[in-house]
């Protein structure tokens, strides 16, 4: 152990009496780690952000959007009624979207328009204020709306808008909701941005609205995920009946298998970014064994000298180890710091969770220990094998 103690400390005297060479050599691993951590950090915080937002859509969801024929071009009424009848299928929610002018008090200005029924609500409830549509409302003769908080703000402003009128296509509309329209990313993927915002109403009133009887989106909500492909195949044999066995005529997504692939996706990109990162590292690591080199040459006299009075090549070597390993523990730590300090500005500027990645950090003080092992070895071995006779009379 004394021998383990004076080592270290003439490891730390000779890292000290060489401050700036000893911080240009950490510098390839402070960055090193830094990109490791920053990146790895960052992009898992993105790709968790939408992850997140596709999750939000639900498990045991299928999503059916029609392109229909030249004979037909959506599901009709008794296609919706034969899908709901599906084995293990909880319920179906019809989207029609379009975009029409609203208006209220004197103010006009274009809003997305979704129709929907009472079944979307019971799976995406993000009414915040009021109630949803009902499935009693989907008669195609009531109007009731929600609206979204960009709606609310454009057409009533200061206002509590439950219970309020606007007019939507030429219709009188009471809304009855109030929601959060930032918490259903498929809504905001399917329908284009308006300043008026968005309003969801009865889907047979958006059927009205947009002179239509054929359904082109459609949600399609599994009750138990165990037997979500024997519900793609019976929802596939129903849409062939309608379509002729036209398979370009719609498409069925699952949900759990976007995701599936999705994350498969990320923890590749994850990978690749790791090992882009890590090629600074072992530019870092060449810096220390040149300066752990070019110290074994400065030190040659010293060396013989230690050696001659009986110092055996193992102490040597490891005297020479131990420095090496210092300096890339030191760009280490440094590079960690300086890595999620980075990954928090980075994703506050975003607008993303800051969330610690341990393995990126294992990674990154892992990697740089290794380093400091790998490429301190030869020069540390080379002085260990120094002659005495030959190492006293290099000057």
């Amino acid at each position: 152990m004394g021998t383990l103690k004076q080592s270290i400390e003439m490891s730390i005297q000779n890292i000290k009496g060489n401050k700036m060479r000893s911080f240009l050599t950490t510098l390839g691993i402070i960055i090193g780690v830094t990109a490791v951590i920053a990146l790895i950090t960052i992009v898992k915080g993105v790709s968790d952000n939408v992850m997140g937002q596709f999750e939000s859509l639900g498990a045991g969801k299928l999503m059916v959007s029609v392109a229909g024929t030249s004979l037909k071009t959506g599901l009709s009424e008794s296609d919706l009624a034969k899908i709901e009848k599906i084995n293990n299928v909880s319920g179906i929610s019809p989207t029609i979207s379009t975009t029409s002018k609203a208006s209220r008090n004197g103010e006009v200005d274009d809003v997305s328009v979704e129709g929907k029924n009472g079944t979307y609500f019971i799976n995406n409830n993000n009414i915040i204020s009021g109630r949803p549509l009902t499935q009693a409302e989907m008669a195609g003769d009531v109007y009731t709306c929600v609206i979204d908080m960009d709606c609310a703000k454009r057409f009533f402003f200061g206002e509590n808008p439950i219970g309020k009128k606007i007019r939507v296509g030429g219709y009188t509309y009471t809304v009855v909701g109030l929601e959060d329209g930032n918490s259903n990313l498929m809504s905001e993927m399917m329908v284009s941005s308006n300043d008026g915002g968005s309003i969801k109403i009865p889907y047979r009133n958006a059927l009205k609205m947009t002179e239509s009887s054929n359904v082109n989106s459609l949600e399609v909500y599994v009750k138990d995920t165990n037997f979500t492909s024997q519900v793609v195949d019976d929802l596939e044999k129903i849409l062939n009946q309608a379509f002729n066995d036209n398979d370009d005529s719609y498409t069925v997504i699952n949900m759990e298998s976007l995701l599936d692939t999705m994350k498969s996706m990320q923890d590749m990109m994850t990978t690749m970014l790791a090992g882009i990162a890590s090629i600074a590292l072992l530019v870092g690591g060449i810096g220390i064994m040149n300066m752990m080199l070019v110290s074994v040459t400065e030190r040659t006299k010293e060396i013989g000298l230690r050696k001659a009075l009986g110092a055996e090549p193992m102490k040597i070597q490891m005297q020479f180890l131990i420095e090496s390993i210092f300096l890339s523990m030191i760009g280490g730590i440094i590079g960690v710091a300086l890595g999620l300090l980075i990954s928090y500005a980075a994703a506050t500027m975003i607008g993303i969770d800051f969330v610690i990645q341990p393995g990126a950090i294992a990674l990154g003080v892992g990697f740089s220990a290794a380093i400091g092992i790998i490429f301190g070895w030869v020069p540390a071995k080379k002085a260990s094998e120094l002659n005495p006779i030959d190492a006293l009379r290099s000057e």
